[in-house]
């Protein structure tokens, strides 16, 4: 997912580090900020590969930053990353906002759409938070108030995405 962000944005225009870990925040929320720990693994990763090109330039102090660019290969990884992503980035709500953030990125609808199905068939499928054994406990087995209200969140949540999805895809 942090890659796939980081492609996105550069994607967008050459940008350095600071500016992109503020977007890529901004992106994932406050639950999940992005440290530098995590970032510049994943810069180093993608510049090792090929994909994102790095040039110091000057800073508005006396230490330089790096810019980073995509590559014309860094540009065929983010589509192919786009029209093929595995399924966890479908199934994971945040993993998908990120598909969701640069799908546009992807030159041809059918292959926007193809992803876009892909999700509305996850959420077509039943499925519940809590299982007792193999059989998953359903919104009215709740005793508990809290699990009925993910049960009663999660369920408004996936009724509109559903809608806006079937909404784009009849476009």
């Amino acid at each position: 997912m942090l890659e796939l962000a980081i492609l996105g944005f550069v994607a967008e225009g050459v940008v350095h580090g600071y500016e992109l870990r503020r977007r890529l925040t901004h992106l994932a929320g406050y639950a999940r900020p992005v440290s530098d720990g995590s970032l510049y693994p994943a810069i180093n990763r993608l510049v090792r590969a090929g994909f994102l090109d790095r040039r110091a330039e000057p800073g508005r102090a006396a230490a330089h930053r790096n810019t980073l660019s995509l590559t014309e290969t860094g540009r065929a990884e983010l589509r192919r990353r786009l029209r093929e992503p595995a399924d966890p980035e479908i199934a994971d709500f945040t993993s998908f906002t990120v598909l969701l953030a640069f799908l546009r990125l992807l030159p041809d609808r059918a292959s926007r759409d193809a992803v876009l199905r892909r999700r509305l068939d996850f959420l077509d499928r039943p499925g519940s938070f809590f299982y007792d054994g193999d059989e998953p406990l359903r919104e009215n087995d709740m005793t508990d108030p809290y699990r009925r209200g993910m049960f009663t969140i999660a369920k408004a949540h996936s009724r509109a995405e559903r809608a806006w999805l079937r909404e784009i895809l009849e476009e």
